[in-house]
């Protein structure tokens, strides 16, 4: 049986151009956060208006991610992100195109949103189909490293750029990029290797409907679904508003863009560090909790920092605690719930994640008369512990 599987060094080229598509989707994503005030004068809209741009992404995703799952594990990856590699390039460009018109801006971000799931929901896939079990969770951490260096870029890039070109021109050049990635992807990614990663590779998953109905069989995988929730909807709520939230206490657009790229290198890092131990060790659990509980000193920094220093520092530690747990969870449910197909238990972490748009809602809903977040701050931090003790309910799969 040892000679029926090998690791093709191929398998890096086809992580490496997944990873590029998912890194420009991010920054069409997030573009318009660290610039909500100055887009809201451009297109003549109002602050929540912009903030729904990047909204529109998580409610898009909720309908969508169980098909697109379903797309994935029967047809396989390569055709499922191809299609989503295409969308986001066309409405990526065609959003540039848009000029001043707010409506075709975010007839165009609805189109990419569209694109998103295809790329999210195979995140397990693609490691499933081309690595090995002991090296899942770090190629995992590697695709979420490239979603948050591209959310990052966003971050930083965007009110750099607009001091000395039109929003729409960066618009286009942000869609120029993306064409250019998903191009990469459909030239050189390959659905499977040769013979299969491992033996692990090689069992069959169930049939999607029969994996649905197992998943939610499993306790663990039902408190992980929670608490994929909550983190997702503290990380997106964070950087939806990011400007909003430290403006009244007198931090400036290029602050807020200094704090999202802070967060999301912490969670770069986080997301490349910490993955390998959980891999060496085959447990997940620990590393989930601890994740979440270091998250949130950062969490509380981000809320009450009225200097730059401190500010920034809490949102390095936030991100970086915080975001590592997200690879190690995705595997940790692909694990649990086994043989439910990787797409399919992606999915639904994905999905939940995403429907914790109605988190973002709720941040602007507590907002105070004089523009605060602090009580919806407040909230993720006592939501953040319920998730760690939720996390002490958890079981790491058998061996």
């Amino acid at each position: 049986m040892a000679n029926n599987y090998k690791l093709y060094g191929y398998r890096w080229v086809v992580l490496a151009v997944f990873m590029f598509i998912n890194l420009t989707i991010q920054t069409l994503w997030i573009t318009y956060a660290p610039i909500t005030g100055p887009a809201a004068n451009f297109y003549g809209v109002t602050d929540l208006q912009i903030g729904f741009l990047s909204m529109t992404f998580m409610i898009a995703f909720i309908p969508l991610s169980i098909p697109v799952s379903w797309l994935i594990d029967t047809y396989g990856f390569r055709l499922a992100v191809s299609i989503g590699a295409i969308l986001m390039s066309i409405f990526g460009l065609l959003r540039g195109f848009a000029g001043e018109n707010y409506s075709m801006v975010l007839w165009s971000t609805i189109g990419i949103a569209v694109a998103q799931p295809f790329l999210l929901n195979a995140w397990t896939k693609v490691p499933a189909n081309w690595f090995a079990m002991e090296e899942r969770a770090t190629a995992v951490g590697l695709v979420t490293l490239a979603n948050l260096v591209g959310t990052a870029l966003g971050m930083v890039l965007t009110p750099l750029l607009t001091e000395t070109i039109s929003i729409p021109n960066v618009q286009l050049i942000y869609g120029g990029v993306t064409a250019f990635s998903a191009i990469l992807f459909l030239l050189f990614a390959k659905e499977n290797p040769p013979t299969p990663p491992g033996p692990d590779g090689s069992q069959v998953r169930a049939l999607m409907l029969d994996g649905l109905k197992h998943a939610f069989t499993v306790k663990s995988f039902w408190l992980y679904l929670f608490v994929s929730f909550i983190g997702l909807g503290v990380f997106n709520g964070m950087t939806t508003w990011v400007e909003n939230i430290i403006r009244p206490r007198g931090f400036t657009p290029a602050d807020a863009g200094t704090l999202g790229a802070l967060m999301l290198v912490g969670g770069v890092l986080g997301a490349v560090i910490i993955p390998p131990f959980s891999d060496k060790q085959r447990k997940r659990q620990p590393y989930i909790l601890w994740g979440l509980l270091l998250a949130i000193p950062g969490l509380i920094g981000v809320t009450f920092a009225t200097n730059s220093t401190l500010l920034f520092v809490s949102a390095f530690a936030m991100g970086f605690f915080l975001v590592s747990t997200n690879p190690i969870g995705m595997q940790y449910a692909s694990e649990v719930t086994h043989p439910t197909p990787e797409g399919t238990s992606n999915g639904l972490i994905q999905l939940f994640g995403q429907a914790s748009v109605v988190f973002v809602f709720i941040m602007e809903a507590l907002k105070t008369s004089d523009g605060s977040f602090t009580p919806a701050l407040i909230l993720a931090i006592v939501l953040l512990g319920i998730s760690a003790f939720l996390v002490t309910k958890m079981k790491d799969p058998q061996k």
